[in-house]
């Protein structure tokens, strides 16, 4: 395969909000959701240093590992339709029809289901042996393209931040937030940072699951000193858990704000950064930078439920609008 000649640049912009203004705290969104219509957020900078390698090393495809819903194989299936090299998905439970489903199978992936104890098998010594025996020539990619390669090319996005300041009217900012799912996004994000400013990771999965030691680890690796970086419990006690409170505060920052929100993790940074105005951990006049890692391609999946749970209909959220 070749390495694909595309370095997208996501713009930064203001995201308006009332309770933001009465706060006087201005939050600046760097738009990765906007990236492109399939191959877009974060994902495609954590596969971005995988897919060099593959390149280096002559791969004829890529193979990862995902759930029905997978923002990461989504995007990598959307890359091997676009730049033209074939990818392997492995996928965590029994056979399901989803609409990310369906657009893996569009764009050529082959899917291989794994059940939930095949799927949990993947950190095992010796589980790529059976796969790359089938598929030889491919580049194994860690599920959603976690570790330090991944890590490495999210911290270009701090210097795409800092490229765009001047458009806002910003000499610099406070902080720099990210929702945090492995935890290798908010690893890049501190590398690019290089102590300048805290990162705030709002934790879209329970804090028990590993998210602190798998940056630990990816920081560890690079060489860095673990600091300069704050979880917060965002996950409402399970990942991908949606409840009225949270369906509302959604559906109304997007109609107050204009910017869709896909409900595993951007949107529950914004609710953490509300909560953290609300708490006055974040003074009037700060400034803050937030990552929006895309994934709304899965939000197709769960637009029923958001509407339901908050009490709106698409009519009555239309006439809002």
């Amino acid at each position: 395969m070749t390495l694909p000649d595309w370095n997208p640049r996501a713009i930064l912009e203001p995201l308006r909000l009332p309770w933001l203004a009465t706060a006087g705290v201005e939050v600046a969104v760097l738009r990765l959701d906007a990236l492109d219509p399939l191959v877009s957020g974060n994902k495609w900078f954590k596969l971005a240093p995988y897919l060099a390698r593959a390149a280096r090393e002559g791969a004829e495809g890529v193979i990862s590992l995902g759930g029905a819903h997978s923002n990461h194989l989504h995007a990598l299936a959307a890359a091997g339709k676009r730049f033209g090299f074939p990818t392997v998905g492995l996928l965590r439970g029994e056979p399901q029809d989803t609409p990310t489903v369906r657009d893996l199978e569009r764009f050529g992936m082959a899917l291989h289901w794994l059940g939930y104890g095949g799927y949990r098998a993947r950190h095992q010594p010796g589980f790529w042996e059976p796969w790359l025996q089938r598929y030889p020539r491919f580049q194994p990619v860690p599920e959603g393209g976690g570790g330090l390669p991944g890590a490495q090319g999210c911290a270009a996005l701090v210097e795409m931040i800092r490229e765009q300041l001047p458009s806002l009217g910003w000499d610099d900012y406070h902080s720099l937030w990210t929702a945090a799912g492995t935890g290798t996004t908010l690893a890049g994000l501190v590398l690019g940072e290089e102590g300048r400013h805290p990162v705030m990771g709002a934790l879209a999965v329970p804090p028990d699951h590993g998210v602190a030691e798998q940056v630990s680890a990816i920081l560890a690796e690079s060489g860095r000193a673990d600091a300069g970086y704050r979880l917060i419990d965002a996950s409402r006690a399970g990942f991908a858990r949606l409840d009225a409170e949270f369906a509302r505060f959604l559906l109304d920052s997007e109609r107050e704000s204009g910017v869709p929100l896909d409900p595993v993790y951007t949107a529950k940074s914004v609710l953490a950064i509300a909560g953290e105005v609300r708490a006055g951990r974040i003074p009037s006049g700060s400034r803050l930078v937030l990552l929006h890692t895309g994934g709304l391609q899965g939000r197709r999946a769960m637009q029923a439920d958001l509407l339901k749970l908050a009490g709106y209909t698409d009519r009555a959220v239309q006439e809002q609008g």
